[in-house]
């Protein structure tokens, strides 16, 4: 089971709108498979030229360890060693700090969103609004969701 395009286009849209309705920096959206596999992505005029893979980075970490970027951030303030092994075996690829986010459709992994512009904290918050306006529950950290 994997997200669809139609419902990863909902969640960029309702993420780029959350963003525009807080105020918030120009975002950049990434939306992948349960798989890793980029299906959806966005960014908007003015956004940084790293932004693309800050987001893919967060997204891909989640979807790699299993539980939101916010707990990847826990983690490399507690374990730096562990941190320094996951960015060796993934090839640097992972992003650890909030706006990483797991979708979540019955409990069961469908993709995950990665968001890049704002402050993580902003950046979670737009993924989480743009999961939800899919009909999908977001995973944010190692704990299910409330």
């Amino acid at each position: 089971m994997s997200i669809s395009l139609a419902k990863a286009d909902v969640i960029v849209a309702a993420a780029l709108e959350k963003g525009h309705e807080m105020k918030f920096a120009p975002l950049t959206v990434a939306v992948l498979d349960a798989g890793g596999h980029l299906v959806a992505f966005k960014r908007e005029d003015r956004s940084g030229i790293l932004r693309q893979e800050i987001a893919t980075g967060k997204a891909y970490g989640a979807l790699g360890m299993g539980f939101g970027s916010r707990e990847l951030g826990e983690r490399a303030v507690k374990v730096p060693h562990f941190m320094n092994a996951l960015m060796a075996a993934s090839g640097g690829r992972v992003v650890p700090v909030p706006g990483g986010v797991l979708i979540l459709d019955g409990g069961t992994i469908i993709g995950a969103v990665g968001i890049s512009g704002d402050t993580s904290d902003n950046d979670e918050i737009c993924c989480l609004a743009g999961i939800a306006a899919a009909g999908y529950v977001g995973q944010t950290g190692l704990n299910p969701p409330a």
